[in-house]
């Protein structure tokens, strides 16, 4: 086995709620006897952390998230780096970026790979970018800056959101890659001649965290206006979770059906949504909770009879890979209701362990969610099938172990 490397993982934010299957999948990395360091873009913006953050040993390096604020540190990382040897193509490929991508962003990516390379984290020598976006540009100019390999982690919106232009030569710069989800893996693949060098890998859950659900969901049918049938939905309140059309389709159930609705999550557009749901009529059944950390979370799957998600593709190509909530909401027995969007079918197969509705149809949607509502028994069988795939699929053990492989099978053939 070749001797472990101390890696440097780029991060565009840390610690952030979204993302939990980041923290994850570091943690997992540390518990396989990685040594980690991890380099964030930007200070966390979140007020609340998940337990396993607090668990992750690795130290955290914060670049300046806009260069104008940090001025001499840019300067001082400027002088450092140019007598590197690595400085000069450097600049040359940003030139040839910047000729295609014509923005400020383009530039301070620039400066905070030169504030990474002058500020080294002690011991560091590999590079793991999560996300090939923003993250990966960063890591690939440093890489050739430093003369240090990186290797990237690409999920969803960085996917759908990047020229081809960038993904393929990033395609080519990268050691290898590893994507989530088997729609983001063949888009990779398609635009790389390396095809070995890119990999499908499921996230998977830590099934420590999310134990086996020992009660049972309700027996609701939604006939009591006094206990009404509860519906659950984790996710930041922005355009690619499809929210608006979830209310929509709430408001066209049947006058005689009684339900809640309580959402989960912060987002740029949590105020327009409580107005749309003012609007629809439906203020008084919804609770906006906000962000909760995972503990919170777990407990609402458990309280709940039914998950609701309706992915959709943003108008500026957003979407989600496997949204990891659909997972989590599965390992608890809670049927889910989703979109055939990106990779929810690779988890999700309609009336097997959940139903699956065409994205940007509330009508579609509001009758499964009908159809659920009112056959609690229907419930339950859609969800003990979900939690028994999940355990079987989606441990997230199985992630970490092929990703320690693929850094293991790349050191033992570096000089």
């Amino acid at each position: 086995m070749a001797p472990h490397k101390k890696i440097a993982v780029v991060l565009k934010g840390y610690p952030r709620l979204s993302e939990t299957f980041i923290a994850q999948e570091l943690l997992g990395l540390e518990k396989a006897g990685h040594d980690l360091v991890l380099v964030a873009l930007r200070r966390p913006t979140d007020g609340k952390r998940h337990p396993v953050h607090d668990e992750i040993r690795a130290a955290v390096h914060y670049l300046p998230e806009y260069l104008h604020e940090e001025p001499w540190r840019v300067c001082r990382a400027l002088f450092q780096t140019v007598a590197k040897p690595g400085f000069w193509p450097a600049l040359r490929q940003f030139f040839r970026d910047l000729l295609r991508d014509r923005t400020r962003n383009r530039f301070r990516r620039f400066g905070q790979a030169l504030v990474l390379v002058a500020e080294w984290p002690e011991g560091a020598d590999w590079l793991h970018a999560h996300f090939i976006h923003t993250p990966a540009s960063v890591t690939a100019y440093a890489s050739i800056i430093a003369g240090i390999p990186w290797t990237c982690s690409a999920h969803a919106k960085d996917i759908w959101t990047s020229p081809d232009w960038e993904l393929s030569e990033k395609l080519g710069r990268a050691r290898w890659t590893v994507t989530c989800t088997r729609n983001g893996y063949d888009h990779l693949q398609s635009l790389t001649r390396e095809k070995s060098r890119v990999h499908l890998s499921y996230h998977g859950l830590d099934l420590d965290r999310f134990p086996s659900f020992e009660g049972s969901h309700s027996a609701r049918g939604g006939s009591d206006p006094i206990d009404p049938v509860r519906i659950v939905s984790v996710g930041r309140a922005v355009a690619k979770k499809g929210y608006d059309v979830l209310l929509k389709a709430l408001s066209s159930l049947p006058a005689d059906l009684n339900w809640r609705f309580e959402h989960i999550g912060a987002g740029e557009l949590t105020a327009e949504l409580q107005a749309l749901a003012g609007k629809l009529g439906l203020a008084d059944r919804i609770r906006w909770h906000g962000a909760l950390d995972q503990k919170d979370v777990l407990t609402h799957y458990r309280e709940a009879d039914i998950f609701a998600l309706a992915c959709r593709v943003a108008a500026n190509g957003d979407r989600d890979g496997l949204p990891n909530v659909l997972v989590e909401a599965s390992s608890q027995r809670l049927v889910c209701v989703s979109t055939a969007v990106a990779g929810v079918p690779e988890l999700l197969d309609d009336g097997q362990n959940g139903l699956v509705v065409p994205a940007e149809d509330p009508r579609a949607l509001a009758l499964a969610l009908e159809r659920l509502i009112r056959d609690p028994e229907l419930r339950r069988r859609l969800g003990a099938a979900a939690e028994q795939r999940v355990r079987a699929e989606f441990d997230h053990h199985s992630s970490v172990r092929q990703l320690s492989g693929l850094f293991e099978s790349e050191w033992s053939r570096a000089p």
